[in-house]
């Protein structure tokens, strides 16, 4: 542990004006610049990859929730076997700690055709339980429509994506049709146009009153598709899955029908799986910006040990140790570490905040899903990032500090 004495020389080397005739002024700027940059991009690449992560896996479950509850016999097809939304778990599951929201829903593929072409979606119904938040974040024009548990509108929102493809508007009229026995049509009104830039999902989805779809498939009014079940935590979903599964989708119904639950990232494995594989980019830009922070302090200090060749031999001269010679040169390095983590946080908290607030690096939404760099930084990881950069580097000066214990006072004061 240091004493009052060791800190103090550290200080003294630390904070000392007399720079003219030391060769060593320039390699401790690029060791602290090094360490800077260091951290600077280390705070850059997480932000942006748990921004990015953030903002795909949130435009994926505006879609689908983190978990739905569906019949056990529906298969991929996309004619779904009903289940009744008045199951009796619906207020125990509601309490549930980590369950956010519960909405019915209810899905149908059809066909849209206007004068000039024709184009496949999938129609899902909402009731008066929907939480429009996603979609009203997302909507570029016109408004949502109003749902009544008596009434039936016709209106609904469709995609920019799908919009521009069948050249519809605001207040157009939208012509559906169904492939069923009979086959049936429905005509709707574009009350709102929405884009996420979830290219697969912007051109399936197009939102209707659960009604229209009750009807279509001659369903009872209390029969839907299933559940969406939203989550407050999401590092919570696979143990919320078994465990809604076990207490509360586990029994048989009256009518012999079974319930499932299915996370979101089953649902969609290639997404989530691929968001997985760049937080494997992440790991690999951390090893090496913390090989570099260590290599700059470990050369910056040992430039400094042998540029102080003579204050050493003195110092070991007046009876102080090398364990005490060598704790004045790692404090030294601490604060040089010190130094340059405080002028790359200074960089990179800055880029961050600008680019949250100003979006200064735009993206290709077609390609990237967001339309510009995503940033997201938790006071966690920041800390994390710093201390383990911190310790890293300090750990690191104990090779270079080793050198000292074969410096001799007298061979040394004699060379100076």
């Amino acid at each position: 542990m240091a004493t009052n004495f060791e800190t103090y020389i550290a200080k003294r080397l630390f904070f000392s004006k007399n720079t003219n005739k030391q060769i060593s002024t320039s390699p401790l700027k690029i060791a602290v610049g090094g360490i800077a940059v260091g951290i600077a991009v280390m705070i850059l690449s997480v932000a942006i990859v748990t921004g990015f992560s953030a903002q795909v896996r949130g435009k994926v479950i505006g879609f689908g929730s983190h978990l739905t509850i569906t019949n056990l016999d529906n298969n991929n097809s996309l004619e779904t076997n009903p289940i009744s939304n008045t199951q009796a778990f619906l207020p125990e599951l509601k309490q549930y700690s980590n369950v956010k929201h519960v909405q019915q829903y209810a899905i149908k593929a059809g066909i849209i055709k206007t004068d000039e072409t024709i184009q496949g979606a999938m129609l899902k119904g909402v009731g008066t339980d929907f939480d429009p938040s996603f979609f009203a974040q997302n909507l570029v024009a016109g408004e949502l429509f109003n749902l009544s548990d008596t009434a039936r509108t016709n209106d609904v929102l469709i995609s920019q994506q799908l919009a521009t493809l069948l050249k519809l508007k605001v207040n157009d009229q939208l012509l559906m049709y169904f492939v069923q026995q009979p086959p049936r049509h429905r005509q709707f009104t574009v009350k709102g146009i929405y884009s996420t830039g979830l290219e697969e999902f912007d051109k399936l989805y197009v939102l209707c009153d659960i009604k229209h779809i009750q009807r279509l498939n001659d369903w009872q009014t209390d029969q839907i598709t299933g559940f969406e079940v939203s989550l407050n935590n999401f590092d919570k979903i696979e143990e919320d899955e078994l465990y809604i599964q076990n207490n509360f989708a586990y029994q048989f119904n009256a009518d012999g029908s079974r319930l499932r639950v299915k996370s979101i990232v089953k649902i969609y494995p290639q997404i989530f799986d691929w968001l997985e594989l760049t937080k494997v980019n992440v790991w690999v830009i951390l090893v090496l910006m913390l090989a570099v922070a260590g290599f700059n302090t470990i050369s910056g200090v040992l430039i400094l040990i042998l540029e102080r060749t003579t204050t050493i031999g003195v110092l070991k001269a007046v009876g102080a140790s090398n364990k005490s010679v060598r704790t004045i040169f790692i404090i030294h390095g601490s604060l040089l570490t010190l130094k340059g983590l405080l002028i790359g946080n200074a960089i990179g908290l800055a880029v961050v905040f600008l680019q949250l607030h100003f979006k200064l690096i735009p993206l290709d939404e077609t390609v990237y899903y967001v339309n510009a760099v995503p940033v997201q930084l938790h006071l966690t990881h920041w800390l994390l990032l710093n201390a383990g950069t911190f310790l890293f580097s300090v750990a690191a000066l104990v090779l270079p500090s080793m050198y000292i214990s074969k410096i001799k006072p007298a061979e040394a004061i004699k060379i100076s």
